[in-house]
């Protein structure tokens, strides 16, 4: 005698919301792995696609029937449609490290900063040794050393461009450099009092032409330079202590963290607080973006190779790609030295989304994957963690 399997009436939908055909009449024993392949089948995917498969934020790890009774809603029944929310995932193919790849010697002093550059050819560096030193990635080579600042450069930064990078020093002093010819441009930005913690530039998106920069310092203030006028444009004030992290959003905000323990939203055109956000117990270490991969790489996509040099207008396409990965809102994610991480909406709201914790140290760093599906987060207790990036969970 055969046994019947059981049915469900399910409905895929993507992580929008959006509803993906008719429901489909499965078993209810159906694994991720089955619900994979018919993914792909609908979808006519040349190359497999792995995927992800949720039931009320609950993932599919075995059984379609085991997720169910998992969930708040266990009385499922044949007529009624299960939401099976899919996402894609990323297919990593992991090398193994046999050897180093490349040194890169000629500082003299630590290095303290470095960065590769939007389209993922050149790499900068700024060392104890007052130089900032370009790098060509492809031959593993020095480019040219950058000299100009007379104490430790503490920060670099590149436009969104890929043409110029900031560096600032522990005088306090920021000096625009020519990507190509390491040639400073301009005359040496100064103003603050005390050293610099970060720089962040305008997003490409808002301007082609990459001429706004703002910095925050040991002084307590924010400044947004015109970096072709070669002027400090507006100073924000507002922290009482040290401001230690900054962004600037895409949607013509900035954020920043301070050792007051506050997170402040200010506006980029006329620097106007528009709220501050609180909620840590100590000091603010670190920000991040959900859109801060898409903001730094601007209008590239460093693993599409072909497609660096047949972009036409930078600003749109970097409009573009920003758009795609923004969603409905950005969202920010701050770390403290209270141990504990907050997720927040900042651009509407002052209330956090979650509040993240399991450290039992400090938070050192935090970054967003660059499809924004995760917060990584690393502490002084010598782990990183994962997090949900929408949920914080």
């Amino acid at each position: 005698m055969t046994e019947t399997v059981e049915r469900v009436l399910a409905q895929f939908k993507n992580e929008s919301g959006e509803v993906l055909g008719s429901p489909f009449d499965l078993p209810i024993n159906v694994d991720s792995r089955k619900l994979s392949i018919l993914l792909n089948t609908i979808y006519s995917s040349a190359t497999p696609v792995p995927y992800s498969f949720f039931i009320d934020d609950v993932e599919i790890k075995d059984s379609l029937k085991k997720t169910i009774d998992e969930t708040s809603d266990k009385n499922w029944s044949s007529e009624k449609i299960v939401h099976i929310t899919f996402a894609p995932q990323a297919v990593f193919r992991v090398r193994p490290v046999t050897r180093c790849s490349a040194s890169l010697p000629g500082h003299a002093e630590a290095v303290i900063s470095a960065s590769f550059s939007p389209d993922g050819t050149s790499l900068a560096s700024g060392s104890g040794d007052t130089t900032v030193r370009f790098w060509d990635v492809a031959t593993q080579t020095p480019h040219t050393t950058a000299r100009g600042h007379r104490n430790w450069v503490l920060v670099i930064s590149w436009a969104p461009n890929g043409l110029k990078l900031a560096s600032a020093c522990k005088n306090g002093e920021i000096i625009i450099w020519d990507a190509k010819t390491g040639q400073q441009i301009g005359a040496t930005l100064r103003g603050h009092k005390q050293w610099i913690n970060a720089l962040a530039w305008e997003p490409l998106h808002r301007d082609g032409n990459c001429k706004r920069l703002a910095s925050a310092s040991k002084d307590t203030t924010i400044k947004i330079w015109d970096t072709i006028l070669n002027q400090c444009l507006i100073t924000l004030c507002g922290h009482n202590q040290s401001v230690t992290c900054l962004r600037w959003g895409g949607t013509g905000l900035i954020y920043s963290g301070s050792q007051d323990r506050t997170l402040r939203v200010w506006r980029d055109n006329d620097g106007v607080l528009c709220r501050t956000l609180e909620g840590h117990g100590h000091w603010l270490n670190t920000l991040a973006l959900s859109t801060d991969y898409v903001m730094r790489t601007g209008a590239f996509e460093p693993s599409d190779k072909k497609k660096l040099n047949k972009i036409d207008n930078l600003s749109d396409e970097a409009l573009k790609r920003y758009n795609e990965a923004r969603g409905d809102k950005e969202r920010l994610v701050s770390g403290s030295d209270d141990f504990t991480l907050f997720l927040w909406e900042p651009e509407s709201d002052k209330k956090h989304i979650a509040r993240m914790t399991g450290h039992q140290q400090l938070i050192n760093d935090v970054k967003f994957s660059p499809d924004t599906r995760y917060i990584a987060s690393a502490s002084f207790d010598k782990s990183i963690k994962l997090w949900d990036g929408k949920t914080g969970k």
